[in-house]
């Protein structure tokens, strides 16, 4: 992957970002391999290194060992405890609260069951539990960058966003943002499950050296989050890769949107409970480790056919580095499924191993909170091109 500054003045921030992403991407780095890798010169590299120093979000190492003469290079490395973020993850069965650090180490975890949640009672659940971090971190509250929300998309849709097992009822017109924001007197971010799984991914996972990649997010529903040239892809509305609602089997399974033959009919944690015996109403996604293996096994097998179909359109459409697949699905059900995937459809990627065009990414229930809580610090620390044009 290639990250490139510029000299040009007024794009500092931008210049910084770079410094930051490289060191987030390499662990550690000298002066002279930071001008390497940011084409930035060794001066203006000095001054940024030296200013990020200063705001305490770089720390120096000791020294390395050199065979030569002259001073041994000092490296230097982010200090996570120079920035927090906080994520939230609520769902129509669960509420999910994170607090990491700049590495994406946890620092703080609550998980509530919260069937059906309504706005008024799980926003002031919410704010306490907010206070709670608040109070653990004391003096620190002041490095807390900023707050990330994910919900269920899609957002504003008439005839889908108010309707179905995937949905919030109750939340159409609650303005997320402007309440734990006036509540907290930080910054909020909300996106879809996908996006932030996506954004997660490209900070802590096996997206961490991809430019373009699509993350395939397998929540009640499905979504994709998409990565284009280093940069999330989130649509007019927020809601570009909704591939849920992609007509898959013509005149297949009823789907809530009002189509037939939807993909997330076939392919989501909703068509696993129905398709295993369990009640999509109350079921987690740990239940389904429990289901008999044999019956498990013939879902998987149903879904492989419209999730290679999926793969072969997203490839062919976005001519992506990889397409992850990861989500809210136990992870060893998760490799199952992605095991199964080959021999995958002939498309543009396919002089590549089938390995190699996709990925297992992040699974498990933390999974969409601690894309949330990386929201904040992509805003913060992701280098933004668009800058250069100002």
């Amino acid at each position: 992957m290639g990250t490139s500054g510029t000299n040009l003045e007024h794009a500092r921030a931008h210049n910084r970002r770079v410094i930051i992403e490289a060191i987030r991407l390499h662990g550690e780095l000298t002066r002279a391999e930071l001008a390497r890798l940011t084409a930035l010169t060794p001066q203006t590299v000095s001054n940024i290194v030296a200013e990020l120093q200063q705001a305490d979000i770089l720390s120096s190492h000791l020294p390395r060992k050199l065979s030569g003469r002259g001073q041994p290079a000092i490296p230097v490395t982010l200090n996570p405890a120079s920035a927090y973020s906080i994520g939230i993850h609520l769902d129509h069965q669960t509420l999910l609260l994170v607090l990491v650090d700049l590495t994406g180490e946890i620092h703080f975890r609550r998980l509530v069951l919260v069937q059906k949640p309504q706005p008024d009672a799980t926003l002031t659940l919410i704010i306490q539990l907010l206070e709670e971090i608040k109070q653990q971190l004391a003096a620190n509250w002041r490095k807390v960058l900023g707050i990330g929300v994910v919900m269920p998309g899609p957002f504003g849709v008439e005839g889908i966003s108010s309707l179905g097992p995937t949905t919030l009822h109750g939340w159409e017109n609650v303005d997320v943002v402007a309440h734990l924001g006036q509540a907290t007197g930080l910054p909020v971010t909300l996106e879809n499950d996908a996006t932030v799984a996506a954004i997660g991914e490209r900070f802590h996972g096996v997206a961490r050296q991809l430019n373009s990649f699509v993350y395939l997010y397998i929540g009640t529903g499905l979504g994709a989050g998409i990565f284009t040239d280093g940069h999330i892809y989130t649509g007019h509305a927020h809601n570009a890769g909704e591939v849920g609602h992609i007509v898959i089997e013509p005149d297949g399974r009823e789907c809530y949107c009002g189509n037939h033959g939807c993909l997330e009919r076939y392919v989501s944690l909703q068509a696993a409970y129905e398709y295993c015996g369990l009640d999509p109403m109350t079921a987690l996604p740990d239940d389904l480790l429990t289901v008999d293996r044999e019956v498990f096994d013939r879902w998987i097998l149903s879904v492989l056919p419209p999730l290679r179909r999926t793969i072969n359109m997203i490839e062919c459409i976005f001519d992506a580095e990889a397409v992850i697949i990861g989500g809210m699905m136990p992870q060893p059900l998760l490799k199952k499924i992605v095991r199964r995937l080959a021999p995958l459809h002939k498309s543009v990627r396919s002089r590549y191993l089938d390995d190699m065009r996709v990925k297992m990414g992040m699974s498990g229930s933390d999974t969409a909170a601690l894309g949330a809580a990386a929201l904040p610090i992509f805003d913060e620390f992701n280098p933004q091109y668009h800058v250069l044009l100002k």
